[in-house]
Parts: structure tokens; sequence; C-alpha cells
């Protein structure tokens, strides 16, 4: 018979992805007082997840979060593997008989596609490639970009779009103290970008930036941001949403829109456009330009549509970014919503089949947090609130967790057993610290926070793996 958890024989929990919600569930189960054993098992060499590969190179104080993971890490009751895929180097299954239970943190990890003709064409890209691309991630090191047209286009109206706007607007002085990529340093230095559009299917009060976000581009030193006057007339809809509460956001964004009217004369101009939704991208061999609709909107406050006017016109342009939303990606034998992009749960507890005619029932032992339990939302801080409902429901399932007649499952020993068998070549938390300070070395010369080693070879060697 298994004896209940202790300090000897501690419940063994695996958590699946290493960025903050990872942290964050991870630190939840330390601060319970029950004897634990957490297992964080990351398919990179590098822990940290968006705030390391996704968080822009010129945001520094958004990184210093990572203070905060670091400590967690400290715990006697966390370990670090890092370089192993759950679904590839071992199973989800192998995983609930190797742990008492796991967690799934492993983000969205895929854009929502725009659904136009012509999405495919080269030239035509998502915002993750490109965000990957100048933060060093491996995924996306050996991605390349046409710069040598003046004209780019992004779609979306959040942070992301954001982001990849004003690293594209950006000239290489401001950038090179950063911890930008190398190789994306030097190519956006060659840019020949002048002007980037950065496109809503809604109006400005209803853009999705925050008004930090969007306040930088009035301080970027070779462009100008331009938004058109009169694209920040208001319907009456619209009015009253920015006179709710619940619309400040918007209203502090059209404030700053309208700082925006003037223009200027910088080199590169950044314009912001509203109320346009792409109907397909065009081109001989490669993207050339893209068909917008004009819309309107139409619903009650807050729940305004884009609707369609039947006016269209074109964009002439050779180099476009969809920044629409993430979705996760799929891991065999985990339930997988398909139509949301999610990991099916009811407050963390994973659910089997959610979604379809014959709703199945909670998978035991089995939970989620963070981007993949509800979808891309929030800043990086909201991910500890959701990690803490899901330890909570962990923690209320705890007496179920292990059977009764059941022996104590080996945890990481068993684990390293079956990765050492198979030839993956995994690495510890004092490994990524190798890693960690060798990239801070490299950045020294070049007065930069860090050179980020962008090969998963580059960072094994560097952790002596």
């Amino acid at each position: 018979m298994a004896e209940p958890e202790t300090a000897k024989n501690p419940l063994q929990v695996a958590v699946v992805g290493a960025g903050p919600s990872g942290f964050y569930a991870t630190e939840a189960l330390i601060k319970s007082g029950r004897a634990v054993r957490i297992d964080m098992i990351e398919r990179l060499p590098a822990p940290f997840g968006l705030v390391r590969n996704g968080v822009a190179p010129d945001h520094p104080k958004l990184k210093q979060a990572i203070g905060v993971y670091q400590k967690i890490a400290q715990n006697p009751e966390f370990n670090f593997i890092g370089n192993v895929t759950v679904g590839r180097d071992v199973t989800a299954a192998e995983l609930r008989g190797t742990h008492d239970a796991v967690i799934y943190t492993c983000g969205s990890e895929t854009d929502r596609k725009l659904g136009v003709a012509g999405e495919d064409l080269p030239g035509s890209h998502t915002a993750t490639e490109l965000v990957g691309w100048y933060n060093g991630h491996p995924d996306y090191r050996d991605r390349s970009f046409d710069f040598s047209h003046e004209t780019a286009v992004i779609i979306g109206q959040g942070n992301v779009a954001a982001d990849a706007a004003r690293i594209l607007a950006k000239s290489p002085d401001e950038l090179k103290n950063t911890d930008i990529a190398a190789h994306a340093l030097e190519a956006l230095a060659e840019s020949r970008i002048r002007e980037i559009h950065v496109v809503g299917r809604r109006g400005p009060a209803q853009a999705k930036f925050t008004s930090k976000e969007l306040r930088e581009f009035l301080s970027i030193g070779n462009c100008d941001a331009v938004v058109d006057a009169a694209e920040l007339e208001l319907n009456p809809q619209s009015e009253r949403e920015i006179a709710d509460k619940a619309g400040a956001m918007g209203k502090k964004n059209l404030e700053l829109f309208r700082q925006m009217t003037a223009g200027g004369g910088k080199p590169r101009v950044c314009r912001f456009t509203f109320l346009k939704s792409p109907l397909h991208l065009e081109g001989a061999a490669r993207l050339e330009r893209v068909v917008f609709a004009e819309n309107s909107l139409s619903g009650d406050a807050f729940e305004q549509a884009a609707r369609p006017t039947g006016e269209t016109f074109a964009l002439e342009c050779g180099l476009l970014f969809r920044s629409i939303g993430y979705r996760g990606v799929a891991i065999e034998g985990v339930p997988f919503d398909e139509k949301r992009g999610v990991f099916p749960n009811d407050a963390g507890r994973m659910i089997e089949n959610a979604g379809s005619a014959e709703k199945g029932g909670v998978v035991r032992g089995v939970y989620t947090a963070g981007w993949i339990k509800r979808g891309p939302s929030g800043i990086i801080g909201t991910n500890r609130a959701c990690a803490v409902e899901t330890v909570g429901a962990l923690l209320d399932d705890w007496p179920d967790l292990r059977a009764p007649d059941a022996a104590p499952k080996p945890g990481a020993a068993k684990l390293y057993e079956m990765l050492d068998g198979r030839g993956v070549r995994h690495i510890n938390y004092a490994q990524w610290q190798a890693i960690d300070a060798a990239e801070i070395k490299r950045g020294e010369p070049k007065q930069k926070p860090r050179e980020k080693f962008t090969r998963v070879e580059e960072m094994l060697a560097a952790a002596g793996a």
C-alpha cells in the first residue's frame, strides 16, 4: 500500500513547459507546504519561455521577471530537465506513469491564420516568426525576411503587432545595445523599409495596444507615427465605450492616436489605420499587394463587430506579418480543443473530448495552466493567478492522486533512465546556468546584456552536455 507523501516520498509532479506559467505553478506547489518534487520539462535547453523568446529586446524591464523564476529554481524541490520534448522524447502516457500529476504549461506556440487567398505567398509571414527570429529562438534562426521592399504591412493591433512594427521602425543604433540576436541586427541594418502599415479590422477605440506600448511610437528616433485624423472620428457606440470605465484603455489610446495626426519629416513612417480587413493577398511569384475590405462597426457598445461596407482598396507591399492571435499545438496523448487551440479543462483539470457532443470526464492527474489553458490573453503576471487556480485544483485532488494499493511513482529517476536509453541529451539547471553565463560574457564586448546562442547545438556545447 502506498504511503501518503512525505519528505522521503514526495508527490511527484511533472511541469511541461518552462515559461512563466510553469514557474508560477512550481512556486504555488512549493508554497503549498506539501511534500512535493517538481520536474520541469522544457523542449529547449533554455528556460523562461516567452520572457526570453517573446518579449521584445528593447523592453528589458519586462525581462526582470526572470529574476523571480531564478529564485524559484533555487528551491530544493525544483528540478529542470531541458532539451526534452514531450510527445517525441517521452510520451504523455509515460509521464503519467512516472509522476503522480502532470501540469502542461506549454503556451500557444503558433499563429492563427487569416484564412484568405494568397496568405502563403513568399513575403507573407507570421508575427511569431519575426519575433522568434529577432529574439534568437532556435526554431526561427534560419528564417529570412526580404527587407529590400519599402512597404511592410502588419495585420493586427495588439502588443505583438506593436513590437513587430517598432523593431522594423527603429534604427540599428536604437537596438544595438539590447539582447536582439546578432543575425537580426545585421539584417535590419540593411533594411530598406520606409513605410509600415499597422492595420486593424475595428476602430481606434477597440485597438488592443496597451497605452505604454503605443506611447513608445512617439519617441522613435527615425520614424514618425502617423494617423489620419478622419479615422479617429468615432460612432456613438465607440463614444460610449471610451466614456465607460471599462473603456479606459481605448480612451488613452485615442488620445495618443490624436498626437500622431501631425506627421513629421523622419525617414520612416509607421501608419496606424483602422476598419480594414484583408480580403486576399496578390502577387505573381511573391507578395506584391494586399486587397482590403473597408469596414464599419455594428452592434452595441463593447460588442461591436466589423462588417464590410462593399468598398475595397489595394495596398502595394512586399512584406506582411499577421498578428491576429495565437493557438496551442496538440501533443499526442493529450486532449486538445481544435477549435479554440487549447487543452480543454475545467479550472485547470484536463477534460477528455471537451467540445464534442458527448463530453468526457476529467483526466485524473493531468492539469494545465497559462495560455494553453485559457487562450492567449493577459500579460506575464496574469499567468500567476491562472497557475495558482490550477495548483489549487491539484491540491484539492491530492488525496486521490495516488491509489491506496499503488507503489510510489518513480519520478525523475525513471524519466532519466528512459531518456538515457533513447540517447536524448538532456540538461539540468546548473548546465543552463553555464549557458546563461556564456551568453552574458559574449555580450560584454558589444555592450549588450547578452548575445544569445541561437542554435540548440551551441547551447549544448556551452552547457558541456
